[in-house]
C-alpha cells in the first residue's frame, strides 16, 4: 500500500506511478486538481492502456474551491443505429480471474461512441489553468519512450490474452515478437505519442471530425460495426448535478443517473445508516451480516424497477425515498439483530479544489485505430450495461454505467476524494471503504486494503482476512454460492482515494489490487 501524508500543494492517487507523477507535476507547475487529473488520465491512456483509452469514456466529479460540484459525463454513447446490412463483428472471449472467469464480447460491432477525448478537453476548457501542451507532455514522452510492464499489469495482459492477440494490430503493440509483453518489458506507443501531439494542435475535432472519424466509420462499414461519422461528429459532453445525499455527519456527492452506481451507493448508504455500526466489531458476525444484506438487498431493490427507469427525470430521488426504503431497512434490521477494465484518478489540491474520475475502456474491442495506437471501447459487449440484450440498445443514448466518482464532504469541504474500478464490484468496494472510514473512523490506508466481499445474483465472493465460520454464517438467505478468494484480486476493484484531515493535510492512498500509487507536489 502507498500512503503519502505531508504538507504540500496537493495528492493525486491513481492505478499507476507514472499516471500519479504526472497529475502531481502540474500541480508543482502551478496548475489545479483538475489539471492534474487530465495529465493523470491522459498518462493512464498510455501507462494503463488496457485499463482505460482515449478510444473509451468516464466521469469526471469536481468541486471547486468555490464550493460549486459538477459532474463531466463523457461516458460512451449508442450509435444512431443498431440495425446493420451484415452480421456484426461481435463475438465472446473469456477472461480467466483464476478464481472466476468472466465473459465478454468484442469486435467492431461492440463500440460504442468514444467521449473519453471530449471530456477532458471540456473539463480544460471550463476548470483547467494549465496550457494543454503542458498537461499532455508527461503522456506524450511516456508513449514516445515506452513503459515497463509491471506485474499488475502483466497479469492483466494474460486475462486479456484473447482481446490483445485477437489482431495483427493490437499484436504489434502487446505481443510485438509473437507473445504477450511481460514484467519487465517495455510497451511503446510511439504512433500515439504522434495523435496525442496532433490532438494538442487540433483539438477535439482531429478525433471526432477529421480522418480518425472518417477512418473508424469505414471500418465499421466493411467489417461489421455500427459506428458511423456521424455518430462521432454529434457527440456531446453533458454536465450534470451530482447526487448528493447525507451519510453519518457527512454529504456524499456522487455519479446521478441516468448511470447507476452512484444511486446504488447512496440506497445502500442509506440501508447501513439504520445500523449503528460503531458499536460493532470490524469483522464481526454483526458487521459482516449487515453488509452481505445490504448488498443483496440493494440488488433487490435495483431488479424491482430501478434498471428500467434510470432514464426517467427524478427516478433517484423517488428511488432514495423514505417510502422506497421502508421495507428494505425493516428487512435490514429482522436480519441483523467482475473484470472491468477501469481505473479512478483522486486529486485534491491546497486551494481546496477536488477531482474524482473513472474512465474505462471496457475490456476493449481489439480494433486500434490505424496509425493512433488507440484501442476502441466494447461498451456495446459489456453484458451489465445491456440488461434488455445485446443489440437492443436504444439508439443515440448515453449508456449507463456502475462507475461512481465520489466525493465526501464535511462542512462544505472535501474529506474524502474516492472511486473505483471494478465493474459490477465499484459500487460495493466504494461502499465499504466509505463506510470503513467513517463508521469504524479507520486511516485511508486500512480502509482501502482491508478485505472486501461482494454479493450478487446468489454468490458471495469473500477476499482472505474475514474468519470462515463467520462468512458461513452470514450469508443472506438468497446465498446459493460462496467462493473464499486465495488472496486480494483486481476483481474486488481498485479504490485510489486522496484525503484532508481535520488539521487540513492531505494525504493520499493507491489501491495495490490495481497497482494503485500516490504523488504528491
Amino acid at each position: 500500500m502507498v500512503h503519502l501524508q505531508v504538507p504540500s500543494r496537493g495528492v493525486v492517487a491513481a492505478g499507476h506511478a507514472l499516471t500519479a507523477e504526472a497529475g502531481a507535476a502540474m500541480l508543482k507547475q502551478g496548475g489545479n486538481a483538475f489539471d492534474a487529473a487530465i495529465a493523470a488520465v491522459m498518462t493512464a491512456w498510455v501507462t494503463e492502456s488496457v485499463l482505460t483509452s482515449a478510444g473509451g469514456g468516464g466521469f469526471l466529479l469536481a468541486h471547486t474551491a468555490a464550493g460549486e460540484n459538477r459532474l463531466f459525463d463523457f461516458f460512451t454513447q449508442t450509435p444512431r443505429c443498431n440495425r446493420l446490412s451484415q452480421p456484426p463483428d461481435f463475438y465472446p472471449i473469456h477472461a480467466n480471474f483464476g478464481d472466476t472467469v468472466q465473459e465478454f464480447h468484442v469486435g467492431l460491432g461492440s463500440m460504442a461512441v468514444p467521449g473519453a477525448i471530449a471530456g477532458l478537453l471540456q473539463v480544460h476548457d471550463r476548470l483547467g489553468r494549465l496550457p494543454l501542451a503542458a498537461i499532455a507532455e508527461p503522456a506524450i514522452h511516456h508513449a514516445r519512450a515506452g513503459v515497463t510492464v509491471t506485474p499488475f499489469l502483466a497479469y492483466v495482459y494474460t486475462v486479456l490474452k484473447p482481446i490483445l492477440t485477437a489482431s495483427k494490430m493490437v499484436s504489434s503493440l502487446y505481443a510485438p515478437a509473437g507473445q504477450l509483453l511481460t514484467a519487465g518489458d517495455t510497451l511503446v506507443m510511439s504512433d500515439f505519442a504522434d495523435a496525442l501531439t496532433r490532438l494538442v494542435k487540433e483539438g477535439a475535432a482531429f478525433f471526432y471530425e477529421g480522418a480518425i472519424a472518417q477512418q473508424i466509420a469505414q471500418d465499421c462499414q466493411t467489417a461489421g460495426g455500427y459506428l458511423t461519422r456521424a455518430d462521432l461528429q454529434q457527440y456531446q459532453v453533458i454536465e450534470r448535478q451530482p447526487l448528493s445525499l447525507r451519510y453519518r455527519n457527512a454529504t456524499v456527492v456522487t455519479n446521478p443517473p441516468p448511470s447507476s452506481g452512484g444511486a446504488l451507493i447512496g440506497f445502500a448508504l442509506k440501508l447501513l445508516s439504520q445500523i449503528d455500526l460503531h458499536r460493532l466489531a470490524y469483522g464481526s458476525p454483526e458487521h459482516l451480516t449487515s453488509l452481505t444484506n445490504v448488498m443483496a438487498l440493494t440488488n433487490a431493490a435495483r431488479r424491482q424497477g430501478y434498471d428500467n427507469r434510470l432514464y426517467e427525470p427524478g427516478v433517484a430521488a423517488a428511488f432514495l425515498a423514505d417510502e422506497q426504503l421502508w421495507p428494505y431497512q425493516e428487512t435490514l434490521k429482522g436480519t441483523v439483530n467482475r473484470l472491468g477494465s477501469t481505473t479512478h484518478v483522486s486529486a485534491i489540491d491546497a486551494e481546496g479544489n477536488a477531482a474524482s474520475v473513472t474512465t474505462s475502456n471496457g475490456e476493449g474491442s481489439s480494433y486500434v485505430i490505424p496509425h493512433t495506437a488507440i484501442m476502441v471501447n466494447n461498451m456495446l459487449g459489456e453484458e451489465d450495461l445491456h440488461p434488455q440484450g445485446f443489440h437492443q440498445w436504444t439508439v443515440n443514448q448515453r449508456i449507463s454505467s456502475m462507475m461512481a466518482p465520489t466525493l465526501i464532504l464535511k462542512d462544505g469541504r472535501p474529506q474524502l476524494v474516492l472511486g473505483s474500478g471494478g465493474s459490477n464490484r465499484i459500487r460495493t468496494a466504494i461502499l465499504q471503504v466509505i463506510s470503513n472510514a467513517l463508521d469504524f473512523d479507520m486511516p485511508l490506508t486500512d480502509a482501502i486494503m482491508a478485505p472486501r466481499l461482494h454479493w450478487e445474483r446468489g454468490t458471495l465472493h469473500v477476499e482472505p482476512g474475514y474468519a470462515a465460520d463467520i462468512v458461513a454464517r452470514t450469508q443472506p438467505a438468497e446465498t446459493t454460492a460462496a467462493i473464499a478468494w486465495q488472496q486480494q484480486n483486481m476483481f474486488f476493484g481498485g479504490v485510489n482515494a486522496v484525503a484532508c484531515d481535520e488539521n487540513g493535510a492531505l494525504h493520499g492512498a493507491g489501491d495495490l489490487r490495481r497497482g494503485g500509487a500516490v504523488a504528491i507536489a
